[in-house]
């Protein structure tokens, strides 16, 4: 550490004048009483005077009663003789003579060390003002070398993506080999993903493998209030990044000053668009040898300049899906290192019960159960617990508080009951694997559906089943009490806007294989506003006659579906209102010799 000796200095000389500022202070304080001669006289022929000691004319000394005084004697001579008279302990010492020049040294100290400490403080505060002018532009950012031990071990279910980053990690540490065959390294790699399937873990993990300068900053950082200042630092991070190649600059969030340009308020130029600007330049002039790489990451690229995505800048682009089942698996058994998990707990168990969870969604789920187990008092976590945690995730926790009178759970039982039917009974319907009555969130019961396999297209028979089984709640309140209640306000508007896909987006209706409606995208909100219509009032009107006839065919299916199976359902609510909850053998018991309708696979859009 660098000693800063004039700042040393300046602190000394102000202790120092403090110090000879307070100084008379406490000499006043310690001082002895002055009397005046003939008083002391009196005190010595009053024998109240213990001791006195003489230096020259200056008298000082103790009384009796331990007080201390002092006095001048001027030609006295029977001083010494009535003293001696009196009994009192006489000392002589050699008159003290003034120090004139440091009492003179003293005076001017003071007013030098008070001047000096303003003036200090003055040019103290416009060197930091001009510090932090020139360093406002700076970037934020320091490299980090060795400081995450994260590694591509601690990453899971997103295999190809860290096959890409272990080539730009190899590049880096081998560039050599690269070299010879004549082949570039790509300057730019955009990760893209929704959030939570791991881009800034996957970035932590590059550093932890590459032992290079890694620099990190989120796009954020680059926005200020000051025009000129998010361009600054964009320069700034890319001088220090290629002071100490090879190195990584990680940008998390990029969207963030990437966006489209010319899409700001009123589309002028402002602050960020410069900012993208100087990005743009400073990719695009590095120097091939110069051995540096920009990662970015986002979850919207659909708002990204096309410009940063040319080749040349982000060349490679790595998406980062959602999970499948191996990878689901792999990432639990990640996360659930330092975890006491108990034998019954099978992780491809709870993979298979967790389709469409993210990395993070899995990290919580056992983060929560982790958390509920150490609330029972429990040494391990069970499958009790994590189960607890699935249904947490998907529903939110149960609020057994909630008051339910007896005929409104007796509706939503029989709610729950008729989509459950139906997810048992339809082909295409994925398989049903709890039915519960006890609040979550925002819900009085749900029925959970869990695929068998994860899917990735849905087909037109998948399309009605799904729309069909939305239905059933609201059905089975008609068939079973003969009224509707709003607790079907969601399974409607799901299934409504299933159908409206299934007719503008998917082809999957009788105005045949087009798509109808294109999405107006205000990119600088970062949002579709609205939606313009490509077709005419005539094919409007068709549309609608074509979402409300998938809509009404499968309302007409639930109803045969159900009605069909009417004295099962009361079996099923009766046992549903008893356990509360049902799943596993008591859901299959329950589910078993529900009636199927002979033509249930549904005829294909262009017969109908």
């Amino acid at each position: 550490m660098k000693t800063n000796w004039k700042n040393i200095f300046i602190y000394l000389l102000v202790v120092l004048a403090i110090l000879a500022l307070i100084s008379p202070m406490f000499q006043s304080e310690l001082a002895s009483k002055e009397i005046g001669f003939s008083e002391f006289l009196d005190l010595v022929e009053q024998g109240k005077v213990k001791d006195v000691t003489i230096a020259g004319d200056q008298l000082k000394g103790d009384l009796i009663d331990k007080s201390k005084f002092s006095s001048r004697a001027l030609n006295y001579p029977n001083l010494v003789k009535d003293l001696r008279s009196k009994g009192v302990t006489i000392k002589v010492e050699a008159p003290v003579e003034s120090n004139w020049l440091w009492n003179l040294a003293i005076q001017l100290l003071i007013p030098i060390a008070f001047f000096a400490l303003l003036w200090w403080l003055i040019i103290r505060q416009a060197q930091n003002t001009n510090q932090q002018a020139i360093a406002f532009g700076r970037s934020k950012v320091k490299p980090q070398v060795g400081k995450t031990n994260v590694t591509f071990a601690d990453v899971a279910g997103v295999d190809e993506a860290k096959e890409e980053l272990h080539e730009i990690v190899d590049f880096l540490k081998n560039p050599a080999k690269f070299q010879a065959l004549g082949a570039k390294m790509p300057k730019g790699l955009l990760l893209m993903g929704a959030p939570g399937t791991g881009k800034t873990l996957l970035a932590r993990a590059i550093a932890g493998e590459a032992g290079v300068p890694f620099f990190s900053i989120s796009g954020s950082d680059f926005v200020e209030m000051f025009v000129g200042v998010g361009a600054s630092r964009v320069r700034s991070i890319f001088a220090e990044a290629k002071k100490q190649p090879p190195a990584i600059i990680f940008m998390d969030e990029i969207d963030a000053v990437g966006r489209h340009r010319g899409a700001g308020l009123g589309g002028g130029h402002d602050e960020r668009e410069q900012t993208l600007n100087q990005l743009l330049v400073e990719m695009d002039g590095f120097d091939p040898k110069t051995n540096i790489i920009i990662i970015a990451a986002t979850n919207r690229p659909d708002i990204l300049d096309p410009a940063l995505l040319r080749p040349g800048r982000f060349d490679r682009q790595v998406v980062l899906d959602k999970p499948d089942l191996k990878g689901r698996e792999g990432i639990m058994a990640i996360h659930a290192k330092g975890k006491p998990l108990a034998s019954d707990v099978n992780l491809n168990v709870v993979a298979r019960r967790t389709p469409g969870f993210t990395g993070a969604d899995l990290e919580n789920v056992l983060n929560e159960a982790a958390i509920l187990a150490a609330r029972a008092e429990k040494k391990e976590v069970t499958m009790e617990e994590v189960e607890e945690a699935i249904d947490r995730v998907l529903a939110g926790p149960e609020k057994k508080s909630r008051v339910i009178s007896d005929k409104e759970r007796e509706i939503v039982a029989f709610h729950e009951v008729g989509h459950a039917v139906l997810s048992k009974v339809l082909s295409h319907a994925d398989p049903v694997h709890k039915i519960s009555i006890l609040p979550r969130g925002m819900a009085l019961g749900y029925t959970l559906q869990l695929p068998e396999q994860d899917k990735h297209l849905v087909s037109y028979g998948e399309a009605l089943d799904q729309i069909t089984v939305l239905m059933g709640g609201r059905v089975a309140e008609e068939i079973i009490f003969n009224e509707v209640t709003s607790g079907a306000h969601n399974d409607l508007e799901r299934a409504t806007d299933l159908a409206k896909k299934m007719v503008c987006e998917f082809g999957m209706s009788k105005l045949g294989p087009r798509t109808f409606g294109r999405k107006d995208r205000q990119i600088f909100l970062g949002r579709d506003i609205a939606e313009m219509k490509d077709y005419s009032e005539e094919t409007a009107d068709k549309i609608d006659e074509a979402i409300k006839g998938i809509v009404d065919l499968c309302f007409q299916r639930a109803k045969e579906l159900l009605a069909l199976n009417k004295d099962q359902m009361h079996l099923i609510a009766k046992a549903l209102m008893t356990k509360e909850t049902l799943e596993n053998a008591d859901l299959e018991q329950a589910l078993a010799g529900l009636k199927g309708l002979t033509s249930n696979v549904p005829r294909p859009a262009s017969d109908e």
